[in-house]
Formats: C-alpha cells, sequence, structure tokens
C-alpha cells in the first residue's frame, strides 16, 4: 500500500479498512493510479443487515420523538388553558366572596338593628305595663 493510505483516528487502519474485514488494495489493472478495489470479508458480510437495522432502528426512534414532541405541545397548550381557566375562576371567586362579604355585613347590620329595635319595644311594653297595673 502506498502512503496515500494513513491511519485513520477511528479505526486505526487505512480510510477504507475497517475491524470488520474491509480492505482496500490497489487494482491490478491500474498503473498507480487512484483506483481502489474493496474486498470484504465473507465472515463480516452481514455488516449491511446490521446497518440497515440500525438505519430502521434510528427511524423508528425519529417517530417516537416526533410524537414525545406533539404530545408534549398538546400538553403543554392544556396546561396554558388549564392555568387561563384557573385564573378566571379565582377572579371569579374573589368577586363573589367579596359580594358575599358586602351581604353579611349589610345583614349583620340589620340584624343588630332589629335585635335593638326589639330590645326597645320590650322596654316599651314593660313600661306600659308597669304603668297600667298600678291603677
Amino acid at each position: 500500500m502506498s502512503n496515500s493510505f494513513q491511519k485513520s483516528g477511528v479505526y486505526g487502519g487505512g480510510p477504507l479498512r475497517s475491524r470488520e474485514g474491509i480492505s482496500a488494495r490497489a487494482s491490478a489493472s491500474s498503473s498507480g493510479g487512484g483506483d481502489v478495489q474493496l474486498q470484504i470479508d465473507p465472515m463480516h458480510a452481514d455488516l449491511d443487515d446490521h446497518i440497515t437495522k440500525l438505519h430502521r432502528q434510528i427511524g423508528q426512534l425519529k417517530g417516537v420523538a416526533l410524537e414525545i414532541e406533539t404530545e408534549a405541545k398538546f400538553q403543554n397548550n392544556l396546561l396554558a388553558q388549564l392555568q387561563t381557566t384557573m385564573l378566571k375562576a379565582q377572579a371569579g371567586l374573589k368577586n363573589n366572596m367579596r359580594r358575599l362579604n358586602k351581604r353579611i355585613i349589610q345583614q349583620g347590620s340589620n340584624h343588630v338593628f332589629h335585635v335593638v329595635l326589639f330590645a326597645l319595644l320590650c322596654f316599651f311594653l314593660v313600661y306600659l305595663l308597669t304603668k297600667f297595673s298600678r291603677r
């Protein structure tokens, strides 16, 4: 082999050499030209099958990743809608609590007014009874 086939950082061999038995050699018909002939070791001929399987698995993983992304976007939108609904419900509850407190205060003051009026009426009746019973 010539110096043009320097060591590769991946497998420690030439650019067309791998651990699995693929090797490069100069073509017999070439006179020092750039023709390269590949020889595949029959023991490792199933590399293409492994590569095809890996390619299919990568495709499946990509599909799963896209589905996860779609589901995540859907869940984020749902959470945003729930948050908006929750804020509206909190605002409505706050307004209703304010109205209820106003009614309670108003009814409470009316209740106190009625108690005072009843007490005055009782005292007036007791006064009248005592005044007419002496006669």
